[in-house]
């Protein structure tokens, strides 16, 4: 293989690579918009029927500190690990904890919501997020 024909190659290569990491971005935004889509129909359904909040709360990393957060809004899931605020952010309520935190309490930012929760998670677990939410709102009835 000569120089030339070398260089062509890693040059379609990297735009080999750059073409997928863009399609997988355009991916995974179109799942970010459509998942944020569902938690704000979730949010509006649920302040409709009248659904009652709750203070959230936050976990440690390693499951044992519970703290105390702004926010106000739903669990989503058994493990209160995830939650939609009125507002209608998703958040995952696990932060680092220490004495700070149970001192002033935590501020968790919210984070883009999955089309699926627990997706790639250790324990092969996984659940469509419209299916938490639709359950979350039929349990309340």
């Amino acid at each position: 293989m000569g120089e030339r024909d070398a260089r062509e190659w890693r040059d379609q290569q990297r735009q080999a690579v750059r073409a997928h990491a863009d399609a997988e971005a355009r991916r995974r935004a179109a799942e970010h918009a459509e998942a944020a889509e569902l938690v704000a129909w979730f949010v509006a359904e649920a302040t409709r029927r009248g659904l009652p909040t709750t203070r959230l709360v936050a976990r440690g990393y390693d499951g044992r500190g519970r703290y105390r957060t702004g926010l106000t809004g739903w669990y989503v899931d058994r493990a209160e690990s995830r939650a939609v605020d009125v507002a209608g952010r998703f958040h995952l309520l696990t932060v680092p904890g220490g004495l700070r935190a149970l001192l002033f309490g935590v501020d968790p930012q919210p984070s883009p919501a999955p089309l699926v929760v627990g997706a790639g998670g250790r324990d092969g677990e996984s659940i469509p997020l419209r299916t938490l939410l639709t359950r979350l709102l039929d349990d309340a009835t």
